[in-house]
């Protein structure tokens, strides 16, 4: 792990998560033996839109229950247990915060989804699978944190099966400079990478990929965090994305709607396929 790596895992990492998560689900008055990936959606879905967004993004993959999935930055595991539980999948997540791996390991057992979601701590740039080992990939709100956006997606085809569909849904540049900070996935410059959609196209292809769709979703994010926004007006529910952003939680959603309604990133969706 080189220091980009070491400095993203560290500021994802959340000391006693899983105890933290446990404690709000009872609170909300949650069967911790019984729990399903619905109970969990508050908190697991840690991309713009949530689960929505993930039904949204996954409905463009045409995930078959005889696949085997790869979510590259998969976080705490929610869109993995979504695929598992709606689509009959296998999915495999890796995720470089060790934090993160553990506990969505045990949130699979918890669910009854550890046969089929498995988890390892892994770079995207380095990914411990043979060639051509997965039938599709998504990444959902991760490549902002990589610099080498060429070597991410060379991985990814490398792993892919051919003809296989890989979705990505990241934070993209927008049409201004002067990104405002702390952000999800930055405190500062030092951990963001953003590129353009054209920029990534361009990458994806240089990487082996076609690309089939493009899609900016800034007008859904602005209503996403306008709506968070106001909710947290209210206060905190107990089971939360708060949980994983701490205490500037709020700032960097003010930051996030700023950010979006001055032009200077979006949130988009290229579906890409791997060349035969």
């Amino acid at each position: 792990m080189d220091n980009l790596e070491s400095a993203v895992a560290n500021h994802y990492g959340v000391p006693d998560l899983l105890t933290r998560i446990l404690k709000a689900l009872e609170t909300k008055g949650v069967d911790l033996d019984n729990l399903t990936p619905d109970d969990l959606a508050p908190v697991d879905e840690f991309h713009i839109g949530g689960r929505p967004a993930t039904e949204y993004v996954v409905a463009k993959m045409s995930v078959s229950n005889s696949q085997h999935i790869l979510d590259v930055g998969c976080g705490i595991g929610g869109a993995t247990r979504y695929l598992a539980s709606q689509y009959g999948c296998r999915v495999t997540g890796i995720d470089l915060t060790p934090d993160y791996i553990e506990v969505a390991r045990e949130l699979a057992a918890r669910t009854g989804l550890d046969r089929q979601a498995t988890y390892e701590v892994a770079s995207a740039l380095n990914m411990p699978f043979d060639e051509a080992h997965f039938d599709g990939a998504l990444t959902l709100h991760v490549a902002m944190n990589i610099r080498d956006r060429a070597g991410l997606y060379g991985e990814v085809a490398r792993v892919l099966k051919p003809d296989a569909i890989f979705c990505v849904y990241d934070v993209m540049k927008g049409q201004r400079d002067g990104l405002i900070y702390p952000v999800p996935w930055a405190d500062t410059a030092e951990t963001s990478h953003l590129t353009s959609p054209d920029e990534t196209a361009m990458l994806l292809e240089n990487a082996g990929f076609q690309v089939r769709e493009i899609e900016d979703r800034k007008d859904f994010a602005i209503a996403f965090f306008r709506q968070s926004l106001q909710a947290v007006k209210q206060g905190p529910a107990p089971l939360g994305l708060h949980l994983l952003m701490g205490p500037l939680g709020k700032r960097k959603f003010d930051n996030m709607l700023a950010n979006l309604e001055q032009g200077h990133v979006s949130p988009v969706i290229i579906i890409a396929q791997r060349g035969p």
